[in-house]
């Protein structure tokens, strides 16, 4: 797969995230949405931070067992039930993508809904991605 990241002066700078990416390659790979929840189903994390994390390793364990990789992501919308919390942490999140996933920002969104599967989660993330 080859991608290109593109971010236009005319935008604001993109932090954590690209303004659009220009995929090209042969299979799509679409995420269902992640949340915190382990093996045996329970949601795992009592903080939004913990709950991203564990989301976002199960979001990349289904992208790793499609065969892709982080930098295969072309598109990520995370739900939040508190943007305001996701705001305040931001940069702690930001770094967890950076450890778990890279710096090669897929297309992301960020939206706030009222409630997720699990009443227990806090974030949920789900995505699509294009492999070669």
């Amino acid at each position: 797969m080859s991608t290109e990241r593109v971010n236009p002066p005319e935008l604001s700078p993109p932090t954590g995230f690209s303004h659009a990416v220009v995929a090209s390659g042969s299979r799509l790979v679409f995420l269902a949405g992640q949340t915190a929840l382990d093996t045996d189903g329970k949601v795992v994390g009592r903080t939004l931070p913990e709950q991203f994390e564990r989301a976002l390793t199960n979001l990349l364990a289904a992208l790793t067992a499609a065969g892709g990789t982080p930098s295969d992501l072309a598109r990520v919308t995370v739900y939040a039930t508190d943007v305001e919390a996701y705001r305040t942490h931001a940069s702690e999140l930001g770094r967890t993508w950076r450890e778990l996933a890279g710096r090669d920002y897929p297309a992301m969104a960020v939206v706030e809904v009222v409630r997720l599967w699990d009443a227990e989660a806090m974030v949920e993330l789900d995505g699509f991605a294009v492999l070669p």
